[in-house]
């Protein structure tokens, strides 16, 4: 995997992707280097256009939303917690103020 995100790296800075530069920024990365791998990847994407396949391999954000049902229950629950404590605090209350009443 380190050798896609090696060339996703060049390509955003606008670098050839060539074995060369594959290899220094591995190294930099303090990662072990594969000459076959790296020549692999390179001639996978000789003929790729990286800014193509990044567009159509994107995924719309919305859909990573969750849905508002959801988290109904949830708020129905605390609002019932909350109903509760205000209950028991105005009888607490009252039983005081019938000391003094």
């Amino acid at each position: 995997m380190e050798y896609i995100y090696a060339s996703m790296l060049l390509h955003k800075a606008g670098k050839p992707i060539t074995e060369e530069n594959l290899k220094k920024i591995l190294e930099a990365a303090g990662a072990n280097i594969d000459e076959a791998r790296i020549k692999a990847i390179v001639a996978a994407l000789e003929e790729v256009n990286i800014d193509e396949a990044i567009k159509t391999a994107a995924v719309p954000v919305a859909a990573a939303a969750p849905a508002p049902a959801e988290a109904a229950p949830a708020e129905v629950k605390e609002e019932k917690k909350e109903e509760k404590k205000e209950e028991e605090e105005e009888e607490e209350v009252g039983g005081l103020g019938a000391l003094f009443g």
